[in-house]
């Protein structure tokens, strides 16, 4: 009797996924001579269930059970021999805690070079309060290291991951194309110096679900070369909020566009919603942006457009930015600003802000009172309900 046609193809389905079970290959740490103690460096046994699995010809996982599990700089390096590798973590991974040992490596974990590769689950402790404490004090301290950062890769997944304490930025992903992060937590006090929770750039195709972030810096900054950003149901806080940029150090600079920011919620922030460029000469542009369903909770600057940074004042005093900032829209913004100017437009003399959209936006100061709006170079249109009003 002939198989029904839906049956045949349950059949073939099942077939499939027990060959792909039963091919796919996991390497345990522990069995590879990790230790599960915090103390003792198991940074080799990582690199060897890396190279094992890289080496694979089909799917592999390296499992990294419960416990902490010391590291110092691991490197794992592609192009691999299959494009499904999963790092499944149910343990810590801790860094030195002498920030001397990764200051000037750059990175604590670094992926490069890889295809196919998913992340899921664990806690990344980066170990950073003896650093942070280091450049308070203003002694010559390293700059740091990234926590964990994705480069020159595609096709990556990161679910379900904490990082904690990050010496410098907490995830990077730097040239990559078809990056989803969801589920992710980055902790860090507000005073942590520069522990971005995630940086973004030279990258297409980046999502970013279903994410709770608390840090020193910017909860996600987003950087040149940035094309088609997905932003969507992410908690910031404390943190100086959602920036793109800073735009417009270098002077050829690749542009920012497509960015789409939606159902963000902004609490005690320094910023919520901000793009900011350096003053000076720049070819540098961000087009196509939208803020969408804002929620702001005591934000000291809620809505920011600044193109006149200048760090200590070097390099720029007296020039104007050339970064050109255009088609940005803002659209159910609500909430409350912890300052009296809750929307602040300070665009380029030579290059203004154009295409600007404000669409129902409530922001109040102070109890209720009505905010304060500031607009400089900026030219767009208002729709729907906007307050502050009497700025474009």
């Amino acid at each position: 009797m002939a198989y029904p046609r839906s049956s045949l193809v349950l059949a073939l389905l099942s077939m499939f996924i027990s060959f792909v079970l039963a091919s796919s290959v996991t390497y345990d740490v522990v069995s590879l001579g990790a230790i599960a103690d915090g103390k003792t460096d198991s940074t080799q046994a990582f690199v060897s269930a890396w190279t094992k699995a890289c080496a694979s010809v089909s799917s592999a996982m390296i499992y990294v059970p419960a416990g902490r599990f010391y590291l110092g700089q691991v490197v794992f390096s592609g192009p691999c021999k299959n494009n499904a590798i999963t790092v499944r973590i149910a343990g810590t991974l801790v860094a030195p805690s002498d920030y001397t040992v990764l200051g000037n490596t750059g990175t604590w974990l670094l992926f490069e070079q890889v295809n196919g590769v998913t992340i899921s689950g664990g806690i990344l402790d980066g170990q950073g309060t003896g650093l942070w404490s280091c450049k308070a004090s203003g002694n010559g301290c390293p700059s740091g290291a990234t926590t964990l950062e994705f480069s020159n890769s595609n096709n990556i997944v990161v679910s379900a991951l904490t990082s904690l304490n990050s010496q410098l930025y907490h995830i990077v992903v730097n040239g990559c194309q078809n990056v989803k992060m969801q589920g992710v937590k980055v902790i860090a006090p507000g005073n942590s110096p520069n522990t971005d929770g995630i940086h973004v750039q030279l990258s297409s195709s980046v999502t970013i679900l279903n994410s709770k972030i608390g840090s020193g810096d910017d909860c996600i900054s987003i950087g040149p070369g940035t094309t088609n950003l997905w932003i969507e149901n992410v908690a910031c806080g404390p943190g100086h909020g959602i920036s793109i940029g800073s735009l417009g150090k270098d002077q050829q600079e690749a542009g920012v566009q497509n960015v789409t920011v939606k159902t963000v919620t902004f609490t005690g922030t320094q910023n919520g919603a901000r793009i900011k460029s350096w003053g000076r000469p720049s070819n540098g542009f961000a087009k196509n942006i939208l803020f969408q369903h804002v929620t702001m909770q005591d934000v000291q600057n809620p809505v920011v457009i600044d193109q006149n940074y200048c760090p200590s004042n070097e390099g720029c005093p007296g020039q104007v930015s050339g970064v050109q900032i255009s088609d940005v829209t803002y659209q159910d913004i609500h909430g409350t600003s912890a300052t009296e100017v809750a929307l602040k437009f300070d665009c380029s003399s030579e290059y203004p802000c154009s295409g600007i959209i404000l669409e129902n936006v409530k922001l109040t100061y102070n109890n209720n009172q009505v905010a304060q709006a500031s607009c400089v170079n900026a030219a767009g249109t208002s729709t729907g309900f906007v307050q502050p009003t009497g700025c474009l």
